[in-house]
């Protein structure tokens, strides 16, 4: 070993974010006291990031499984089957979504920017072409110093990177409360396509196999970066910027076709994306679920800074770059391909029949460790939880003018018009986005087929954090509306865990309630986890987020015949599906009206949702129209599908449960007469109840005896967002 390494001290270990009981296990394992840069592959491969330490034993109790699972969680993306194609073969959706939380909050731009970049490798790393991508957005008050600097650059950064690699962005959500003050979440979600028979996996295969390194050059940016993401930020965080990774959309665009080009070669055995931890990670998992050790040479490693050390070499979280595991008769062959795409391509290692991963630099063994230990038998813990208390009853609401509420939601940045965000992303690169943002699900067409795909991404945090289980059941429940108000029939599932440190029973009892809600209505809704990640120590000085589990959620239209894309007409009827009892515990009008956050989370019918979900599709050729009721009830819902329209709409209901009132299982739809004469026929037959709530047309917006202009209201909701954060 080379002794011109720091010593190992009490420190160090600390730095590394490795617990002293850790680091003893560490010693035991190998049976002396590690080098340097074993000290960081240890810590890259069990901090909280990779390892999963602290929700490993929840996440098995996740419903995963189904027909339509090709792939579940454990691989770099999920896989579900789709059906045929025109040539009769297969077709498989790989898609996942994955926090970039703590680097867009020290670099806005790169982080988010990064994050972009790193989902659409983990798509396109198992043989798929990406066909779309979504984010998920948290932030703190729009009146906070750094919120602007935060919205603006991560916008950009998403942006940026995503229309410059071509691929549309279709949806989403943006979120503004205090808890994200000290740390932003970014959640990034991308979806390809690829036939069901030719997915690649990351397992290695064979013993004396060369391990390639394929991409761009290795760089200082980024290194430690999965140990950053694994602890709370304080006032040192400006420490933190260069563990924060620089990217290329470009040099990804060449790896995204190079990549496919190869596969189609038939010389790939297995790949793998090099994401957080880098060579690390990479390497280890591929080592260890083909049961294999892996040995490789640094010095062969294409670096573009002098003096690189094997520790930052390990560690490096530069971006574009992919590990993989070649057939030896093929390397001229891939080495031809990478060489026209302007890449890198180098042998940098081979696999070996020992359970050992071995690390050579100059001409000193850097490394010698066990490779399953890091991986595999990475420490797992059991963290006390307690279980969040019951919410207070809700305090009384005071009586308040419609109107006004209304106002008083969409000048919200929460709920105004997201325009200002999502114009800034290009939706319809490739030519096949059918639904843009801001109506909805987002849906894109499977090229050559009359298939489309259609996605969505949820949570309501309020509830969440006054409800775990509750509000764990209605991220998903919300999913499952949102992909059925546009006539798709939900498939499956991703998840995105926000959490605060789990070291704390409180939070810990978050993240198990949640887990344990979301588990439940994946099952009742036939909508399996098939991929996901889990982004902890969310906190910044002590102060967690708000608990934030994102469901991404995908589903399926055969034919775009399926379609329920309309708006409504004048003189359509509104009605609502389901049972409108008035909660207002949690509700957008409390928190935005009345600055309260108080009572309880709605209540999830989860046989209600599926039974509801699926008259509403039953019933598509009844609808000109139909979204599902969330956050502002009714009195939102009827004011955003009036006014993309560009028509009034009159409700009959004055009052404010009725109104803004957050009952779950319910959609507001839109039909003409007759058909809604005949959906009221067909609900009592299905013994879903229906109930007629006003009309649309005209040119104002009524509900009672209350009434506002429709230009006025628009013009408010359409300039809301720019001006809560200083760019009007």
């Amino acid at each position: 070993m080379d002794m011109s390494e720091p010593e190992i001290t009490a420190e160090l270990i600390a730095a590394h974010g490795l617990k002293p009981d850790e680091y003893e296990r560490i010693e035991q394992i190998i049976g002396r006291t590690p080098s340097f840069t074993e000290l960081g592959i240890f810590s890259a491969m069990w901090n909280e990031h990779c390892s999963y330490k602290s929700s490993k034993k929840w996440l098995r109790t996740l419903h995963t499984e189904g027909p339509q699972v090709i792939c579940g969680p454990g691989e770099n993306a999920g896989v579900v089957d789709i059906g045929e194609g025109p040539d009769g073969r297969k077709l498989a959706l790989i898609f996942k979504m994955e926090s970039h939380n703590h680097p867009s909050y020290i670099e806005p731009h790169q982080g988010a920017a990064t994050g972009v970049g790193g989902i659409l490798r983990d798509v396109f790393t198992m043989g798929a072409r990406p066909i779309a991508a979504m984010n998920a957005l948290s932030f703190g008050e729009p009146g906070h110093p750094k919120t602007p600097h935060l919205v603006r650059g991560v916008v950009e950064g998403i942006g940026q990177y995503g229309n410059s690699f071509g691929v549309p962005n279709i949806g989403g959500e943006v979120r503004f409360h205090a808890a994200y003050n000290g740390n932003c979440l970014v959640n990034a979600f991308a979806a390809g396509l690829a036939e069901a028979e030719r997915i690649f996996y990351s397992a290695a295969s064979g013993v004396g196999m060369p391990v390639v390194y394929l991409g761009a050059k290795t760089g200082r940016d980024g290194v430690g970066g999965a140990t950053m993401a694994s602890a709370e930020f304080d006032e040192s965080i400006e420490e933190k910027r260069p563990t924060v990774q620089v990217g290329d959309p470009f040099t990804e665009k060449r790896l995204l076709e190079a990549c496919l080009e190869l596969m189609a070669s038939d010389a790939v055995i297995s790949i793998q994306d090099m994401g957080a931890a880098g060579l690390t990670c990479s390497a280890v998992e591929m080592g260890d679920k083909g049961k294999l050790g892996i040995k490789l040479d640094l010095n062969r490693v294409p670096c573009r800074e002098e003096g690189m050390t094997a520790y930052e070499m390990m560690l490096s979280e530069s971006q574009e770059r992919m590990l993989m595991v070649l057939k030896p008769e093929r390397e001229d062959e891939a080495r031809a391909i990478f060489e026209k795409w302007d890449l890198d391509f180098a042998i940098v290692g081979e696999t070996i029949a020992e359970d050992r991963f071995l690390i050579l630099h100059g001409n000193e063994t850097k490394a010698d460790l066990p490779l399953s230990k890091l991986s595999s038998e990475a420490p797992e813990y059991d963290r006390p939880w307690v279980e969040t208390p019951p919410a207070e009853p809700l305090a009384p609401v005071p009586g308040i003018d419609p109107i006004d509420a209304l106002k008083a939601l969409i000048s919200s940045p929460n709920y105004a018009h997201k325009g200002w965000v999502w114009e800034q992303y290009d939706n319809t690169v490739m030519g096949d986005t059918v639904r843009a943002p801001g109506l909805g699900a987002g849906v894109v067409r499977v090229h050559g087929t009359d298939k489309a795909i259609a996605f969505t991404a949820d949570v309501t945090p309020r509830y969440v954090r006054a409800n775990p289980f509750e509000g764990g059941k209605q991220a998903v429940a919300e999913a499952f509306r949102n992909l059925c108000a546009v006539g798709a029939r939900p498939l499956a599932t991703t998840d995105n865990l926000n959490f605060g440190n789990p070291e704390k029973p409180q939070i810990m009892g978050q993240l198990v309630g949640a887990i344990q809600g979301i588990g439940e209505a994946c099952r009742a809704l036939d909508m399996p986890i098939v991929s996901g990640n889990v982004s902890l120590y969310n906190e910044t000085d002590g102060q967690p987020i708000l608990p934030t589990p994102t469901i991404g959620a995908v589903g399926l239209l055969e034919s775009l015949d399926e379609l329920i894309a309309g708006q409504p007409q004048p003189g359509d009827w509104a009605l609502v599906i389901g049972h409108t009892q008035g909660h207002l515990g949690q509700s957008a009008l409390l928190a935005e009206v009345f600055n309260r956050e108080d009572g309880d989370a709605p209540p999830v019918d989860l046989e209600a949702e599926r039974r509801h979900g699926e008259f509403l599709r039953a019933s598509r050729e009844l609808i000109h129209a139909a979204t599902d009721l969330s956050d502002g009830g009714l009195a939102l819902a009827a004011f955003e599908m009036a006014e993309g329209a560009g028509l009034g709409v009159a409700l009959d209901a004055a009052d404010t449960p009725t109104l803004f009132g957050e009952d779950q299982a319910r959609y507001l739809v839109a039909c003409g007469f007759d058909q809604a004469e005949a959906l009221m026929v067909a609900a009592g037959r299905a013994g879903v109840p229906v109930q007629t709530m006003g009309r649309f047309g005209g040119d104002s917006v009524r509900m009672g005896a209350s009434e506002a202009p429709l230009a006025a209201l628009s013009a408010l909701y359409r300039s809301a967002f720019a001006r809560a954060i200083g760019d009007a």
